[in-house]
């Protein structure tokens, strides 16, 4: 039983948010912080601010805020579906006041479900896709000028309703997605491993939503291990990956802003929809998990993710020369250095593939050792897990706190395989996604293991850099598995003396698990099938 998984956005003031939103509409900023009160002042000085309701699909009203510039002559817009919380669009009152100040005229909406707009949530469906539509219209009637170029943005859910009204909408030129999904399939089920933690917290973390028949269906199934495939054919429509053609055909501008450590919406679906779009494309990847890079610029802090959102804009929406098409298309924040390394194009460049073979005796060697066993017992508790809960540890990354596995060099083998490279003389720069080939042998039909690449230190201790996890369900009893993954992107620097450690465990709290109790997993390297591990070196 998952315990009720808390807001995805603990950073949002409902009560402050409140007072602002208000002050933009009387003037009166009496009570705001001044640094508050005098953007209100030169929100209103720049643009007429007001609320009102869209007509979405099927007459259904849709609570939104339109910034509005009284000039006639030509400017740029943007529209704002609103994440999954139950402010709706006032979450974005600070940015959309932004961008208002900046030029843009502005609408932010609450999507289908969510705080005061009416209809049961299509979770980026074809419902929403149409209420997008109709929110550019409302937009586009009360203009007072022509409008120029037209962008999306949005954050989380919003971030996947604004990539999929861009690709069925050829008014709309550019987007920026932060912390969104470009494959929901994948979100849901990774390597035939149900995300059952995710799908759990996306039901829980805004209370006050409402669902819609169809979406509450797909992940309860999901939850229960029933109808799965009819629960993927419902995410591949509400997936952008689905839709890149349109995207590539208009070339559309596209910004992403992800977390490696992602929880919710992990960063491999999303690169891979990064890697294949045609347009204009930019991609900001950082330390923490889902939501947390942007979170701060929310509420007004000074944020970098916010910042290079209004540069895209800025420049393919405005036409300003800014140079953020020149600086590449990738730009990662390095664990745990946090330096910014810019970079040409998705994947990575690497300086070489080093592999590792996973040996008899707990190392990773540079040779193939077949012939040995490695075995784990299934249903009981591991010493090592991605995250307490999905979206939370990112937050102490952000605060320089990544969770540390204390007695890494000791776990207890019963439950988990562990091999360990030689120390480095020097930083080892992982940079890309590390791969895993392993052998295993499951005792029953239906098994479910966990790889995690950690960071180990002289001391013993350990810090994730990577994780993936894997499910075989079909296999016979008893039968040799042959398991190639993908573990998740990273861009990580190991200190001198650190070795890397490979674990893998039949459990972990993020997922579910196809392992019957006190059953037994037995890992091996037959000779013609050596097992091992790929690490990307930048």
């Amino acid at each position: 039983m998952h315990p009720a998984a808390p807001s995805l956005y603990p950073e949002l003031d409902a009560t402050a948010l409140t007072a602002f939103a208000t002050a933009l509409e009387s003037g009166e900023s009496t009570g705001l912080p001044p640094a508050r009160a005098a953007e209100v002042q030169a929100v209103r000085a720049a643009v007429v601010f007001s609320r009102g309701k869209v007509t979405g699909a099927d007459g259904d009203l849709l609570e939104a805020a339109l910034w509005r510039h009284t000039g006639a002559g030509p400017r740029p817009a943007v529209v704002m579906p609103a994440p999954w919380t139950d402010l709706g669009w006032l979450a974005y009152a600070v940015q959309a006041s932004r961008f208002a100040v900046r030029g843009y005229d502005v609408l932010a909406y609450s999507p289908r479900g969510f705080a005061a707009s009416e209809g049961h949530a299509d979770f980026a469906g074809p419902l929403d896709v149409t209420d997008g539509r109709h929110a550019l219209d409302h937009l586009l009637e009360r203009a007072a000028g022509p409008v120029t170029r037209i962008g999306f943005l949005g954050v989380s859910y919003g971030a996947g309703i604004a990539q999929l009204v861009a690709a069925h909408d050829a008014r709309v030129d550019a987007v920026a997605a932060l912390s969104g999904w470009g494959d929901l399939g994948e979100v849901l089920r990774e390597n035939s491993t149900r995300r059952t933690a995710a799908v759990h917290t996306l039901l829980t973390a805004a209370p006050r939503a409402r669902l819609g028949r169809p979406a509450q269906r797909a992940l309860e199934n999901l939850l229960a291990d029933r109808d799965v495939h009819e629960s993927l054919a419902w995410a591949e429509q509400r997936s952008p990956f689905t839709h890149l053609k349109e995207l590539g055909r208009r070339q559309v501008a596209v910004f992403y802003a992800h977390a490696w450590h992602e929880t919710l919406f992990p960063a491999g679906q999303l690169l891979r929809t990064f890697q294949e779009l045609t347009g204009p494309k930019r991609v900001d990847l950082s330390i923490g998990d889902h939501g947390g890079p942007e979170a701060a610029g929310l509420p007004g802090l000074p944020n970098r993710i916010w910042a290079d959102a209004q540069r895209w804009f800025d420049h393919h929406l405005a036409g300003a020369g800014n140079g953020i098409d020149g600086e590449g298309e990738v730009l990662s924040e390095v664990m745990w250095s946090r330096a910014l390394e810019p970079s040409p194009t998705w994947p990575l460049p690497t300086r070489h593939i080093r592999r590792l073979h996973l040996t008899g005796t707990g190392e990773l060697a540079d040779r193939p050792d077949p012939g040995w066993a490695a075995g784990v017992l299934c249903g009981v508790e591991t010493p090592v897990a991605v995250a307490d809960a999905v979206a939370r540890s990112g937050y102490a990354e952000l605060e320089g706190r990544p969770r540390l596995y204390p007695d890494a060099a000791a776990m207890d083998r019963t439950a988990t395989a562990v091999w360990t490279a030689a120390p480095a003389p020097d930083t080892t720069r992982l940079r890309g996604t590390p791969r895993l080939r392993v052998t295993y042998r499951a005792a029953n039909s239906g098994s479910t293991f966990v790889a995690y690449l950690l960071d180990l230190a002289p001391d013993g201790s350990a810090r994730l850099i990577t994780h993936a996890p894997f499910s075989d369900l079909d296999a016979p009893p008893d039968s040799l598995i042959n398991a190639d993954i993908d573990l998740q992107p990273t861009a990580y620097d190991l200190p001198p003396g650190h070795r890397p450690m490979l674990a893998l465990t039949p459990r972990d709290p993020l997922y579910s698990d196809a392992n019957l109790p006190r059953a037994t997993l037995s890992f091996t390297s037959p000779e013609p099938t050596p097992s091992y591990v790929e690490l990307p070196l930048g």
